[in-house]
């Protein structure tokens, strides 16, 4: 009969493994483990990365804004300082750095008084009439009026965004603010006649949006006023309140 080996049976240690392992190294009989480092270095360059980025980071936020606000300022002085600019050069011979500025700035403050009166409203009026009749511009300078009114909250004349609410969109369960700028009869076949309100959706900030035609019950208005309303939309959102109400 053949030999049979027992399961139990250990294996025999090859001489050459018995001399491959030293038995009086403890690092030798030590188990280890894959994917671990010991090396001092590498701990403390991973330390000092981490430390750097996130200094590196806050410094980002903190310049960020500054940067922008200094960026804006020089654009809009500089803007409105070229304007004048070049006619004290050609009177004068010489250039003064915001000067320019100032007397825009004034130019525009006495329009708003000229406009303000009788003779400026006539003026305007019939400025208006002319570009109206102009082919192309017409549809430029109506639109600019248009979204140039619909962004002034003070504006009582137009009132172009009536009410800062909120509307269930783009699905149940999600909600997104707009703005009553109208509303419309809409009759059926049956002739009953049911109150539809136009609420404008900004999907890029202001000038850029969605108009939807929506039933009274179908909006929720709230305690915002038209301004906080396009302060939230503006600021993308980071100055929504804490606390909303429910005026329905």
């Amino acid at each position: 009969m053949g030999r049979v080996d027992s399961p139990s049976a250990v294996p025999e240690i090859q001489p050459e493994a018995e001399a491959l392992l030293d038995v009086n190294d403890p690092e030798a009989i030590k188990p280890r483990t894959l994917g671990t480092t010991s090396n001092p270095k590498q701990a403390l360059y991973s330390m000092a990365s981490s430390y750097m980025s996130r200094r590196f980071l806050s410094g980002c936020a903190v310049l960020f804004p500054m940067v922008v606000t200094v960026y804006v300022t020089w654009w809009f002085l500089t803007f409105f300082d070229n304007f004048f600019s070049p006619l004290y050069q050609i009177l004068f011979g010489f250039h003064v750095f915001g000067l320019g500025f100032v007397t825009s700035m004034a130019f525009i403050f006495m329009t708003g008084i000229f406009v303000s009166s009788w003779v400026g409203g006539l003026f305007l009026r019939f400025g208006e009439w002319v570009i109206r009749k102009l082919p192309l511009v017409k549809h430029i300078y109506s639109a600019a009026k248009q979204v140039s009114a619909a962004v002034n909250p003070g504006n009582e004349t137009t009132q172009s965004f009536r009410e800062c609410v909120m509307i269930r969109h783009p699905r149940q369960g999600e909600f997104a603010f707009g703005f009553i700028t109208g509303q419309t009869m809409l009759q059926d076949e049956k002739g009953l006649m049911q109150q539809l309100y136009s609420v404008y959706v900004p999907t890029n900030h202001i000038y850029v949006g969605d108009v939807f035609l929506l039933g009274n019950q179908d909006i929720i208005k709230t305690n915002l006023s038209v301004r906080e309303g396009l302060e939230i939309v503006v600021s993308v959102g980071m100055a929504l309140p804490p606390n909303l109400t429910s005026l329905r």
